[in-house]
């Protein structure tokens, strides 16, 4: 089901310039995200085939005091067995896994988690995905927690979904100014290769 498209994809990493050197010189790995409100659950963050969008990415983060100097690093990523959620028939997969989850939720007494808007910001975008977040990850724990033989569906090694985000580019526009796709890698193993984008490809 995940090898229908291309499977080796490039994708852009934004973060500070120092660890930017550190992980391309093989010192380190890229970072692991892991917060609740991640949109494809836990892995490493890529902006698919945009360096420019994961520029703009470091450069937020350092008007929020994340990081000092705002750097990207491309990556050649295999995406393997990949939930990929721009197919009809992984997003039937994920449908399952919510109810799956609200049903869980259910029986252990829980409110489940909710999307919403960041406090304060007035764009309608949901940047906290606590409830996405909450269903990839329930997902990954039942493939995960299944034993090998006689497996339906294998447990995925990365996430890749397409984001409507920003406001219209012109009046009545289809189209918004930070559409994006994104890639999630939950296994290290997927990225190839890291590598310093040519400093043209953000002009």
């Amino acid at each position: 089901m995940s090898r229908l498209a291309t499977s080796f994809v490039l994708g852009y990493h934004g973060c500070d310039r120092s660890i930017a050197v550190r992980a391309i010189n093989g010192e380190i790995d890229l970072l692991h995200s892991n917060n609740d409100y991640d949109w494809l659950g836990p892995g490493i963050y890529f902006w698919e085939s945009d360096p420019q969008r994961a520029l703009e990415w470091a450069e937020d983060a350092k008007k929020r005091g994340k990081l000092t100097h705002p750097a990207v690093v491309g990556a050649v990523i295999d995406l393997r067995n990949c939930l990929d959620l721009v197919a009809r028939e992984n997003l039937d997969i994920l449908t399952d896994a919510h109810h799956s989850f609200l049903k869980a939720q259910r029986d252990a007494g829980l409110e489940p988690p909710k999307n919403h808007r960041l406090k304060g910001r007035a764009d309608p975008d949901q940047m906290m995905r606590y409830l996405d977040c909450a269903v990839i990850r329930h997902l990954h724990s039942i493939l995960d927690s299944q034993p090998s033989e006689g497996r339906v569906i294998e447990p995925f090694d990365t996430v890749r979904g397409m984001f409507p985000e920003g406001t219209p580019i012109y009046p009545t526009s289809g189209f918004r100014q930070k559409n994006h796709v994104q890639i999630a890698a939950r296994d290290k193993a997927c990225v190839l290769g890291l590598f310093f984008p040519r400093t043209e490809l953000f002009a």
